[in-house]
């Protein structure tokens, strides 16, 4: 596909305004369009003006902070949202996944590892739409999902999933009952090349089991196998 529709819609939200110019540049060629704000209010309202296949955002923020932006973003979208900090500190890159983050990029990236984020998270939606033919309604007790619609219910009610965890969940209930290790999940929804999800994935999954009240010594969903990876159980499943 060659054109204008073939261009893939990025927002940007960093006050450092060089940092934006360069990322743009950088992107442009790889079929990247860069819309950049730099304050978090303008982010909320750019965010709700148009569709973006996936969003930077920047943690430091004047005024309204990048967790908060990101809380406004995530009660209204599961827009994929990479959240970029100067902070080396490993407690707010958690604050930033248990809030609905997909990933998480120190200010020291090179360009090359935005893009290779980048092209992997729109990759994964890309592959998601393509598949939405197939088992598009899966249920398991008081669980039901919808890849057409993206929504996941429980007990009738609409569970807030970030897009990751809703590909996570939809993963893990499709292969019900089998052990699935990390690489048989990255094949599934991220891709190979997304490396960074390697060491993120117990957060992302840490925070469906909460958004799905399961216990983890005792679950009702998402057993997890030390060293080996995890598998759906089902309503009632016990350990």
């Amino acid at each position: 596909m060659s054109g204008q529709d073939s261009r893939i819609n990025i927002l940007m939200i960093d006050d450092d305004t060089k940092l934006c110019r360069l990322v743009t540049d950088y992107l442009a060629p790889f079929g990247f369009d860069v819309t950049s704000v730099n304050t978090g209010t303008d982010g909320i309202t750019a965010a709700s003006d148009r569709q973006y296949a996936a969003i930077l955002l920047d943690v430091m923020l004047p005024g309204i902070d990048g967790f908060e932006v990101l809380r406004q973003i995530r009660a209204v979208s599961s827009v994929p949202i990479l959240m970029l900090t100067s902070l080396g500190d490993e407690a707010d890159r958690i604050i930033g996944l248990e809030n609905g983050a997909d990933d998480y990029l120190p200010k020291t990236f090179s360009t090359r590892e935005v893009l290779a984020r980048l092209r992997a998270v729109t990759r994964r939606s890309q592959l998601n739409a393509a598949s939405l033919n197939d088992t598009d309604q899966i249920s398991s007790g008081d669980l039901e999902l919808n890849a057409a619609t993206r929504i996941a219910r429980q007990n009738g009610k609409r569970l807030e999933l970030t897009s990751l965890e809703f590909d996570l969940l939809h993963c893990l209930l499709r292969s019900s009952g089998r052990v699935l290790n990390r690489d048989q999940i990255l094949d599934e929804i991220a891709g190979r090349d997304y490396d960074a999800f390697d060491r993120s994935i117990d957060v992302h999954i840490s925070s469906l089991r909460k958004k799905l009240g399961d216990d983890f010594k005792s679950p009702r969903y998402i057993r997890t196998f030390r060293r080996v990876g995890y598998m759906f159980v089902g309503d009632g499943g016990d350990d």
